[in-house]
């Protein structure tokens, strides 16, 4: 599996993570000038078009992605001023109850942290080449197909 992680060159304390590995659950110690930090993790639900799935397994066009991933930062940067941002999504098999992406701010007050958080929720789902194929059990499609044939 590939991986990208960067920091964003024209915004310091913004990075992004491309990863197969689990989002971990930590924190750091705030900065001058940091009052309010938002953490938004988007768990994998155990259902997916009203059927019991495994997980999701998530592809990307790394190449785009890491672009794209770059340009939020830096557009975040631009249109809402001092903040510090951590987006990391999975990639490969995310089994069901497990977070998929973590989306980190921190800002001086929180409803603004709030904001920015959902804003760049939006904008990865919108405009980031990553795709999501829902893994469906062999055996639970087995008992949809007996059930329906009864």
């Amino acid at each position: 599996m590939d991986f990208a992680q960067a920091a964003c060159t024209e915004c310091p304390g913004m990075s992004y993570l491309l990863s197969s590995e689990p989002i971990p659950d930590t924190t750091s110690p705030f900065g001058p000038g940091q009052g309010a930090e938002v953490r938004f993790l988007g768990v994998v639900r155990g259902v997916e078009a009203d059927r019991d799935i495994l997980g999701i397994d998530y592809s990307a066009y790394l190449p785009m992605a890491e672009r794209m991933l770059g340009e939020l930062i830096v557009q975040g940067q631009k249109e809402f001023g001092s903040h510090e941002v951590f987006l990391q999504h999975r990639l490969g098999f995310v089994a069901a109850a497990e977070p998929s992406i973590l989306i980190w701010v921190r800002s001086k007050h929180s409803a603004e942290a709030f904001d920015f958080c959902r804003w760049y929720l939006k904008e990865i789902k919108t405009r980031v080449p990553i795709w999501k194929k829902p893994v469906f059990s062999a055996a639970l499609e087995r008992a949809d197909i007996d059930g329906q044939a009864g």
